[in-house]
């Protein structure tokens, strides 16, 4: 498993938790060692995704944590569209 889908299915597994989780419920659920769940947990905690907890403890994260969509909405496509399509034809004007 790469590593950025390990970072975005540790970040489920967390909001989907009832309880704190430990590294190594995680570590077996992917399939990974626990020193990796370690590691993943600090880079996410780096990119200040709220993840609380610790060795030992199990890790939990703060309510509200939302990632931001990865896809747009239908009329955000149209909208882009529409703008690609002004461009391309020499008006440069925003709708």
């Amino acid at each position: 498993m790469r590593k950025a889908s390990r970072l975005f299915e540790i970040i489920q597994i967390l909001r989907l938790a009832k309880k704190p989780m430990t590294a190594a419920t995680m570590a077996e659920t992917l399939e990974v060692t626990v020193r990796s769940i370690y590691r993943d947990i600090a880079a996410l905690q780096a990119m200040r995704v709220p993840i609380e907890g610790g060795r030992g403890i199990g890790y939990i994260m703060r309510p509200g944590f939302d990632l931001p969509p990865l896809m747009f909405s239908r009329s955000r496509r149209w909208r882009r569209s529409c703008c690609r399509w002004r461009c391309s034809n020499g008006r440069r004007t925003r709708s």
